[in-house]
């Protein structure tokens, strides 16, 4: 991302003061997958991690527990 990276992004999305903003799904898509990583994914405030190279199998468990 050319601005900020994902970190900074779902830490304005979540103190934008939207009503929505804490429910809007949020996930890392990255290659770095050492359990800091995760846990920084967490901690910035997103739902999850996803890992690269991806495994549609997995992404599609993802996109249907953010569903709902």
């Amino acid at each position: 991302m050319p601005v900020m990276n994902g970190y900074e992004a779902t830490g304005r999305i979540r103190s934008s003061g939207r009503e929505d903003a804490e429910r809007v799904p949020i996930y890392a898509m990255t290659a770095n997958t050492f359990a800091e990583d995760v846990a920084r994914a967490r901690d910035a405030g997103m739902n999850g991690h996803i890992a690269k190279p991806i495994d549609i199998n997995a992404l599609m468990q993802v996109l249907r527990r953010a569903k709902g």
